[in-house]
């Protein structure tokens, strides 16, 4: 099965392996993978191979409030509409929906 990295890996799993289990110095290592030297510096401090996650870590909206989200929710689950008429339906009642 193959692995899945985001969009700006430079490194696979094993790659991250072989750097932490490595003696070389940052700059064999670096070029070796053609890779940047903080990158290998990074690899080398973290505990794990995995990628961290990215992005915020509470998704949170800037426009709409606790209860508008609960609203728009609730009436997509009980009307089961398609995203835009639900847009459309509820506009009027909360103007800055976009």
């Amino acid at each position: 099965m193959g692995q899945i990295l985001h969009g700006s890996a430079t490194t696979t799993e094993a790659i991250r392996r072989a750097i932490q289990n490595s003696e070389e110095s940052l700059r064999a290592l670096s070029a070796r993978y053609g890779i940047n030297q903080k990158t290998v510096a990074k690899w080398r401090k973290r505990s794990s191979v995995a990628d961290l996650p990215i992005g915020p870590r509470d998704a949170k909206s800037t426009v709409l409030t606790p209860d508008e989200e609960a609203i728009i929710v609730a009436f997509r689950r009980h009307t089961l509409l398609p995203l835009d008429d639900c847009l459309y339906s509820l506009q009027p009642s909360i103007p800055h929906l976009s």
